[in-house]
């Protein structure tokens, strides 16, 4: 039923021919950019320059609108040896913007590329795509038009990690360089400006939208107040700021999804009561309204995910049951484990054998602010309030996020954290469940859910890979690991009508405008 609701609200959010004006030749983007000096696709220094990139640059693979992979600049794939070796057929007649052929030679060296640099431990980054490296071995070309992929895992996970941009081998290690896109950059002033012209070398039909203007900003309240003034036709932003722009007559603001899933991290630790026993991890769930905080502190601003899997992903499983508020079933299930008020104040208390004192359901929650999020210690304050209506009293402490990282990579007497994950694009949660994993702050530790996570990156079909990460999120809600809030969503605010795709999401901001108008 959520997803149902989920799809309907996406829905409605498309761009409506009633509100503001249809593109026509041109349009004027303002986008907060900082750090990006030199336009290079491989590797990325900002969010929202990757909307740009894609642009100018191709992939083997896409993602469609319900989130499955599909041929790009390959025409057709095959695997075999159990999902061991993928081998993908190139288009035919493609090129770059140049008008140098693409051949397989491109693909591989950029592929191998980006797979050294995500293998290179005296790197200080390793690059965007660097998780390509949990999927595959190698990459070769077998001919002009045949790229051979050897997989680090033999599954349909790799498939996703074939959306890494494609240039030239000739210029992988060069600024700017040329690729297959519906566009290309005819201006770059760091800083400054982005100019976007129509590839005229375009393997598809021309798009409608000949010039794309770019102005970059030095942070979001420049770039809103310029879009107020008119001197911009859209911006992007996720700022929770952007949700008193509704759609009118002459302007549109169509939610986009991003991949930060906001979480309620809880310690599993060796003999951490009382976060060690299953039901009172449950309690803590039911007690939490979700919904509330997205739109009193987010102000709707937010995707519902009750497990790591986003609601609008084909991969979601629907368990509404299992993580509906209900915060009489949270007391019902604390007393259930022995806990009571035992002194009348308003905390519950358990019973110790042999101790002259019971135990206090108090916990520690830590909570980070960053410049990218500056409501997370509203929604801590939000979550003490709702844990201490069914008897559990939060002691909030606030830090840095370097302090918080520290904290959690090495353990600790911590009981809650308020942060968020980064999600790859390939749907694979495991590096936060499976045992032992390094992002799995919490230390849970299920031999079950270990065993599916393992099972998954085994399957090298759809149907399979579909029914274990279901299975996923059944032992997800069994075994509450952490609790997720909700993926943060973004907004783009426009006067002109670009797209009608219905899957707008992050690092493709402008995902359409190539069709638009066809």
């Amino acid at each position: 039923m959520k997803r149902l609701i989920c799809l309907t609200l996406c829905l409605a959010l498309l761009p409506s021919f009633s509100l503001a004006q249809s593109v026509e030749d041109s349009l004027i983007i303002g986008m907060v950019s900082t750090r990006t000096t030199q336009v290079t696709p491989l590797i990325p220094q900002e969010r929202d320059i990757m909307s740009l990139y894609a642009l100018m640059y191709e992939s083997l693979v896409t993602i469609d609108d319900n989130g499955l992979p599909q041929p790009l600049l390959c025409e057709s794939w095959t695997e075999t040896g159990g999902g061991k070796t993928w081998t993908f057929k190139l288009r035919e007649n493609i090129t770059f913007s140049d008008g140098t052929p693409l051949t397989a030679n491109d693909v591989a060296e950029c592929g191998n590329f980006i797979l050294s640099l995500s293998k290179d431990e005296m790197a200080e980054d390793n690059g965007f795509y660097a998780n390509i490296r949990y999927m595959v071995s190698s990459f070769k070309a077998r001919d002009e038009r045949t790229v051979e992929v050897k997989a680090a895992r033999p599954y349909y996970g790799l498939l996703y990690s074939m959306t890494f941009p494609i240039v030239p081998a000739s210029q992988i290690y060069s600024a700017n360089p040329v690729g297959t896109g519906p566009y290309i950059m005819t201006g770059f002033e760091a800083g400054s400006h982005m100019l976007l012209n129509a590839n005229p070398k375009w393997w598809q039909m021309q798009p409608q939208v000949q010039e794309i203007t770019v102005t970059f900003y030095p942070n979001n309240k420049d770039m809103i107040t310029a879009y107020e003034y008119g001197r911009v036709d859209t911006v992007f932003t996720r700022s929770v700021a952007a949700a008193q722009y509704r759609s009118g007559n002459t302007s549109l603001s169509i939610s986009y999804s991003t991949r930060q899933l906001e979480v309620l991290l809880l310690n599993h630790r060796e003999r951490s009561f009382p976060l060690d026993n299953v039901n009172v991890r449950k309690a803590i769930r039911y007690a939490i309204n979700e919904d509330l905080i997205s739109q009193n502190v987010y102000m709707g601003m937010t995707l519902d995910a009750d497990t790591p899997y986003p609601s609008d992903s084909w991969l979601y499983y629907d368990q509404e049951s299992s993580f509906v508020f209900n915060p009489d079933k949270a007391r019902e299930i604390l007393a259930a484990e022995g806990w009571s008020d035992l002194d009348n104040n308003g905390i519950l208390d358990f019973p110790v054998e042999g101790a002259e004192e019971p135990k206090h359901l108090v916990l520690s929650l830590y909570v980070y602010e960053d410049p990218e999020n500056d409501v997370r210690f509203e929604t801590a304050n939000m979550i003490k309030d709702m844990l201490y209506e069914v008897g559990i009293w939060v002691n909030i402490t606030t830090s840095s996020y370097a302090d918080t990282l520290n904290m959690l990579e090495s353990g600790g007497s911590w009981d809650m954290c308020l942060c968020a994950f980064q999600m790859d694009v390939v749907p694979d949660m495991g590096f936060t469940l499976r045992k032992g994993n390094t992002q799995n702050y919490g230390r849970y530790n299920s031999t079950a859910m270990t065993e599916l996570i393992d099972e998954l990156r085994e399957k090298e079909d759809q149907a399979g890979f579909a029914y274990t990460s279901q299975e996923i999120q059944r032992q997800f809600a069994a075994d509450v690991p952490f609790i997720c809030l909700f993926y943060r969503s973004g907004a783009i605010l426009t006067r002109k009508m670009f797209t009608t795709v219905r899957s707008i999401r992050e690092f493709e901001l402008l995902r359409g405008i190539e069709a638009f108008g066809r």
